[in-house]
């Protein structure tokens, strides 16, 4: 109880009011921004939530085209899996982040990752495909494979996995974001339901 004195003034003042009033004000703007920018689907591992953000609407179609689509989502590549903690710590700190970025403006046209991001993705290679890293059969017909194979990054020959050549946001316009996952509402405009209807 007396830590709520010292926050707030004594009841016998205005101010008292004023400081309620703007502490409600503080929590609702959080909570509408919390619903807002739907931080709970960023607790998943969903791909579309990446999405939510239409900066990364190329990297997510240039995905859904690869692959890597059938066997991995975002999280299986982009965030580390060696345990829970780090694997959410690491999320909420590359969100922030990208939150950070976007709600500036300041996201440049082609999207690259930081060193944290590039080791994680590289350990996550290397998990997934440990079998082709470790086979020697590779040794005889690709040149310094057992050199090469972990001592740089597996995206400097395989250049074109998963996201393909073209992913800048100067292509955004040739890109459709998918439907947002929350959408009730059918998305084709009134007047052509009705044409649908009457020719039904």
């Amino acid at each position: 109880m007396k830590t709520k004195r010292n926050i707030l003034p004594p009841k016998t003042t205005r101010w008292r009011t004023i400081a309620v009033f703007f502490i409600a004000v503080v929590i609702g703007l959080g909570l509408f921004m919390a619903k807002e920018s739907r931080v709970v689907s960023y607790m998943s591992d969903d791909p579309q939530a990446c999405v939510n953000c239409h900066v990364m609407t190329p990297v997510y179609n240039s995905w859904m085209h690869s692959s890597h689509r059938e066997w991995a989502n975002c999280n299986d590549c982009h965030v580390p899996h060696n345990n829970v903690v780090n694997k959410y710590y690491f999320k909420a700190k590359d969100g922030l982040y990208h939150a950070s970025v976007f709600t500036a403006r300041l996201e440049p046209d082609v999207i690259e990752m930081k060193e944290a991001s590039q080791e994680v993705v590289q350990n996550n290679c290397i998990r997934c495909h440990v079998q082709q890293v470790t086979q020697a059969k590779y040794d005889g017909y690709i040149e310094d494979h057992r050199e090469n194979r972990t001592g740089r990054q597996c995206w400097s020959c395989h250049k074109q996995v998963p996201h393909g050549k073209v992913h800048g946001l100067s292509t955004i316009k040739f890109n459709v974001a998918p439907l947002p996952t929350d959408q009730q509402d059918l998305v084709i405009p009134e007047w052509m339901e009705e044409q649908l209807q009457t020719k039904e």
